[in-house]
């Protein structure tokens, strides 16, 4: 074991999702901690192993749970705006040709890229 891992009396801290704030300790079984940032700084917050650690960790599932779907809402209006936007884009170049067109059919050119002008007979 890396010695960097060895901090405090914490034998092994597991890392699989929704079990991450879950300590496994030499003395006393498992804790449920929360971390948070302050200024800057992280600051762990513990609830322990029973009742208090039990509804912490359902808490933070709930809270994770509604970003979640809170996530996907918002992919899925970036989508339909995605798709808008290109529908528009779309649109946009046709408009862009049919008004090219128009101007020269009626005896417009651009002038040096810039303003459409009549042109002189």
């Amino acid at each position: 074991m890396n010695a960097a891992w060895k901090r405090g009396n914490i034998t092994n801290v597991t890392q699989r999702w929704g079990k991450m704030p879950w300590e496994t300790r030499i003395r006393g079984g498992q804790y449920y901690t929360r971390s948070r940032r302050v200024s800057g700084r992280v600051i762990r917050e513990y609830f322990g192993s029973g009742s208090a650690g039990e509804e912490a960790a359902r808490e933070d599932r709930e809270r994770r749970e509604a970003r979640e779907q809170q996530r996907a809402m918002w992919q899925g209006e970036e989508e339909d705006l995605a798709t808008l936007s290109a529908q528009l884009a779309v649109f946009n170049n046709a408009t862009d040709v049919l008004l090219r067109a128009v101007l020269y059919a009626s005896g417009y050119h651009l002038h040096k890229r810039g303003e459409w002008r009549r042109h002189r007979a």
